[in-house]
């Protein structure tokens, strides 16, 4: 191995890009011109949206499903059809896309971060119930890079509270919690199919649920109202147009079909790079647990030491991995009680005094240590994986 770091001139340990993403095929090409020359571009004169909802519902092993044009619209749809607003507090992680607390804000409540399991990087439950007010209404877990969160402690703490669960398992298509596919766990699941996740169609999202008057409320709000019964302009709820186009839906029945094939394939590189990785010091994956039964693997995350290289930080050692080839290699979440913009609407809708939060010492610290490998990295072959051990160990040689 050249033992001179490629981003001090050496050469790089790989110059090919990871596995493409996305992919597709002819399925996809003959399902979106099937839509094209039919004419029926939007749901409501299509039938491939309502196939998706279907197909997707049951791979969810949920009974209904609603699609939307995003992820984020579909956790701002379920926040409404819980009837929760103004004056409501929801109980959240802050490690996670700010979509999460977007949704939470636009329907003008208020979110209440909780700490995080620094083995899971999902929501502590131990920590939930000493956040739970009078004016809770719904505990908000996220299964954060496909990992399902702790959903029997929480599902029991929802229970005996009398909260809504609403799952955010917008990274999370097909995990499993003790053999239970997410989504369907709580009162309601969102998903999205935005460019980067693993099943993808640009833009796209779907809500599911076992609960058919949920079901009826998501889809009256996501049809600007209206009710199955009901005449053309006749609106029983306040509404969105929160459709899902046609296309969007012909590639997402191309993609549910093949992602089965995928699932395998990135679990067993996930496993083999973890088994690697642990041999580095200071680079520490993320330990498997039992409970979850399937990991749907959006994200690959290892937990960086700079004592283990030279006291070189996070962002040193992202600019030395991506120098070396494993592109694109990246810092985790801001976590979302430091962020500006959550900050200054917290501010705006509740006070100073409220938008301030507890202190969250494990996510502040774990934010600083964090690294993420895309999941495209995961369809590759096994010396893609050890590509990525590789440079692991030349940046350390190059700097203990």
């Amino acid at each position: 191995m050249n033992k001179k770091l490629a981003i001090d001139g050496g050469t790089p340990v790989r110059t090919e890009p990871f596995h493409p993403w996305p992919i597709y095929g002819a399925r996809e090409e003959e399902l979106l011109l099937e839509v094209l020359h039919s004419g029926n571009w939007g749901e409501l004169s299509g039938s491939k949206v309502h196939q998706f909802e279907t197909a997707f519902a049951s791979f969810q092993q949920a009974h209904y499903g609603v699609c939307v044009p995003n992820g984020t619209l579909a956790l701002e749809l379920s926040l409404r059809a819980l009837e929760i607003g103004p004056g409501d507090e929801v109980i959240t992680t802050p490690y996670t896309f700010v979509a999460t607390s977007t949704a939470i804000l636009i329907v003008g409540a208020r979110p209440v971060y909780v700490d995080i399991d620094p083995l899971t990087y999902n929501i502590d439950p131990a920590r939930i119930e000493a956040a739970i007010t009078s004016r809770t209404k719904a505990i908000l877990p996220v299964h954060l890079a496909g990992r399902p969160a702790p959903m029997s402690e929480i599902m029991a703490i929802a229970r005996k509270h009398n909260l809504f669960v609403l799952e955010d398992a917008c990274q999370a298509w097909g995990a499993e919690w003790e053999n239970r596919r997410v989504g369907a766990i709580g009162d309601l699941g969102t998903f999205s199919f935005q460019s980067s996740k693993n099943i993808n169609s640009g833009e796209g999202g779907i809500v599911v649920t076992n609960n058919e008057s949920l079901y009826e409320k998501c889809w009256s709000l996501h049809n600007v109202g209206r009710t199955r019964s009901g005449a053309w302009y006749y609106h029983e709820n306040l509404g969105e147009n929160l459709r899902m186009s046609e296309f969007q839906a012909a590639i997402l029945i191309a993609q549910l079909e093949r992602y089965p094939q995928h699932i395998p394939i990135r679990e067993a590189n996930a496993r083999y790079l973890a088994e690697a990785l642990s041999q580095v010091d200071g680079l520490l994956p993320l330990p498997n647990d039992p409970r979850v039964t399937q990991n749907a693997r959006h994200l690959f995350i290892i937990r960086y030491q700079p004592e283990c290289f030279g006291g070189k930080t996070l962002s040193q050692f992202l600019m030395a991995m991506e120098a070396e080839g494993i592109q694109p290699c990246s810092a985790g979440y801001v976590p979302l009680h430091q962020s500006p913009a959550v900050h200054r609407t917290m501010i705006r809708l509740f006070g100073e005094e409220l938008a301030t939060p507890p202190s969250l010492p494990v996510v502040e610290q774990i934010a600083s240590q964090t690294l993420w490998l895309p999941q495209n990295f995961l369809l590759g072959t096994r010396a893609d994986m050890d590509s990525i051990v590789d440079a692991a160990c030349k940046i350390q040689q190059a700097w203990r």
